[in-house]
C-alpha cells in the first residue's frame, strides 16, 4: 500500500528519530520494579532486541531514579522515562535517559501554586539541558480538570485535544521544538478522531499512536489495529506502542505485536473491520507496568475476561486497572471498574464507590454487580 505520511517535522530520540518520514519506530515499556536492577535491565535489553526503538520506564521516587542510572550503564537501548505527579523528578532522571514524557493532567499535583507553563518551561529546560526529546502524553482518564470543565461530559476527546494543542503552542512559544505528542484513549474510534482532528491542526508534529487499557490479546491488539488501520493508512503516526496485560515473561511480544501491525498494514492486509463489536461485552485493562501495585493485577485481569464470558452479547464496559495513577480515574467511565491496590481491590459502578474488597473475594462482588446490570438491561 502506498502511504503518504504527515508531513511533520523531525524528532530525535538518542540516536533514534522520527517524524520526517523515518521508519515508524515501535515502543514498549518495562513492566519489572524499576528498583530490581537486574530484571529491569534484562526486560529491556530483551524488549531492545525483539527490536523495541524505545523502551520506556517508570520512576516515582529518588530510589527508583538511582535505579535507573544503574539501568542506563548495562544497555544500549533508546530509553525513555514515564514521568507522573512529582514532576520536579525530571532533573535526576534526564541525565539517563533520551525522551521524556509528562502528562499535562498530571502537573497539577505538585506545587499548585505555580502555573502549568512554569512547570513545563522547567521540564523543557531539563530536557534541553540534558539533550532530551519529550513527549507530551494526553490520556483519556486524567485530562486537565480545567479543559475538562470547557466542554459537555460526553466528549471526551476534545477536551484531550484541546490540552494537547495548548502545550503545543506554548513549547513552541520557548523555543523547544524536539518533542511529539500522544492522544490516547481505551476507544479506539476515540483514539482515531483525537488524532485525525489533531493533525489536521498541527500537521507539523510527529505523533506517538497507542490505545491505552487495549487490555488482553487478542481482543486488545484487535482494538490497536482498528486504531492504527485508520490512522498510519492516512499518513498519521511516527512512532506506536501495544499496550497489553501481559506476564512480564511476554512482554516482550507487545514489541512483535506492534511490527506485525505495521507491516500488516504497508502490505494492505486489513483485518480488524469486523473483528471488533463496540456493542458486546468489552473489556479494557491497563497494560503491565512498573506501576502495578500487585502483580496478581495481571491475573484477576484474565480472571474477569474468563468470568465474564457468559456477558458476550451484552453493552456493558468492565475496566481492570493495576495502579493508583490509571486506578482512579479511568475507571470512572466504565460501567463496572476494578482498580488494583496492594492487597485489596476498589469496585466501582459508573464512577461510584462501592467497596474494597479482597483478591480473594473481588470477582464474587463483581459478579453480583454485572448480574443486576444484565437484569436491567433486559427487556421487562
Amino acid at each position: 500500500m502506498k502511504i503518504t505520511r504527515n508531513p511533520t517535522r523531525e524528532v530525535a530520540i538518542g540516536t533514534r528519530f522520527i517524524g520526517n518520514n523515518h521508519p515508524i519506530l515501535v515502543q514498549s515499556m518495562c513492566a519489572t520494579r524499576t528498583q530490581d536492577i537486574d530484571a529491569t535491565i534484562a526486560q529491556t535489553n530483551a524488549l531492545h532486541e525483539r527490536k523495541a526503538g524505545v523502551v520506556r520506564i517508570a520512576v516515582d521516587n529518588k530510589a527508583d531514579a538511582a535505579a535507573l542510572a544503574e539501568v542506563r550503564k548495562a544497555t544500549n537501548a533508546t530509553l525513555s522515562v514515564d514521568l507522573q505527579e512529582n514532576y520536579r523528578m525530571a532533573e535526576l532522571v534526564a541525565p539517563h535517559v533520551d525522551k521524556i514524557r509528562y502528562n499535562p493532567g498530571h502537573l497539577f499535583h505538585h506545587e499548585k501554586s505555580k502555573t502549568w507553563q512554569e512547570k513545563v518551561q522547567y521540564l523543557a529546560e531539563v530536557a534541553d539541558n540534558n539533550d532530551c526529546a519529550m513527549r507530551v502524553g494526553v490520556n483519556c482518564g486524567s485530562v486537565d480538570p480545567e479543559k475538562l470543565s470547557k466542554y459537555d461530559p460526553r466528549d471526551s476527546v476534545s477536551p484531550m485535544l484541546h490540552s494537547a494543542l495548548e502545550h503545543c503552542d506554548f513549547l513552541d512559544s520557548i523555543g523547544f521544538t524536539r518533542y511529539c505528542v500522544s492522544l490516547k484513549d481505551s476507544d479506539p474510534q476515540k483514539v482515531i478522531s483525537a488524532n485525525i482532528r489533531f493533525a489536521e491542526s498541527r500537521p507539523d508534529i510527529p505523533l506517538h499512536l497507542g490505545v491505552t487499557e487495549a487490555g488482553m490479546p487478542p481482543m486488545g491488539i484487535i482494538k490497536t489495529r482498528i486504531a492504527f488501520e485508520q490512522l498510519i493508512s492516512r499518513g498519521i503516526g511516527d512512532t506506536v506502542r501495544v499496550s497489553l496485560t501481559l506476564p512480564n515473561n511476554i512482554k516482550a511480544d507487545e514489541v512483535d505485536a506492534g511490527h506485525e501491525i505495521i507491516d500488516d498494514i504497508y502490505a494492505g492486509r486489513v483485518r480488524s473491520v469486523v473483528a471488533f463489536d463496540p456493542n458486546k461485552l468489552n473489556i479494557i485493562s491497563c497494560p503491565s507496568c512498573s506501576r502495578v501495585e500487585n502483580e496478581a493485577f495481571i491475573e484477576l485481569a484474565q480472571d474477569v475476561k474468563e468470568m465474564t464470558a457468559y456477558a458476550e452479547e451484552h453493552k456493558i464496559t468492565i475496566a481492570v486497572m493495576g495502579c493508583r495513577v490509571n486506578g482512579p480515574g479511568e475507571t470512572d467511565d466504565a460501567d463496572l471498574g476494578l482498580w488494583c491496590g496492594p492487597r485489596q481491590v476498589n469496585l466501582k459502578r459508573r464512577g461510584e464507590k462501592l467497596g474494597a474488597f479482597g483478591y480473594d473475594k473481588i470477582l464474587g462482588k463483581l459478579k453480583l454487580e454485572l448480574d443486576a446490570l444484565i437484569e436491567n438491561q433486559l427487556p421487562k
